[in-house]
């Protein structure tokens, strides 16, 4: 499914139009980012958290020429489903 058929199919089963819905979905992704960029978590009983992780510095290898090179520490957006969520997907 891409961006498309994902309006399309939350239009229609909110009964919005298509534009509004496009909106508002662009709206939720910038709120979300927001959290994310200020450092907090975002929880969503029934479907999941979405949180900050630290990844540290270490050491890596250029698969081409096998060069040792160092990687550097990064904040990396992660998203952890919840209980619901996951039995539903398994279900």
């Amino acid at each position: 499914m891409n961006k498309t058929d994902f309006i399309n199919a939350v239009a229609q089963k909110t009964g919005s139009t298509k534009k509004q819905t496009d909106a508002e979905i662009a709206a939720m992704f910038e709120v979300i980012q927001d959290i994310l960029v200020a450092g907090d978590k975002l929880q969503i009983p029934g479907f999941g958290t979405f949180c900050v992780n630290e990844r540290a510095a270490r050491e890596g290898r250029n698969p081409r020429t096998g060069e040792v090179i160092k990687i550097e520490a990064a904040k990396v957006p992660a998203f952890k489903p919840s209980k619901v969520l996951k039995a539903a997907v398994n279900a």
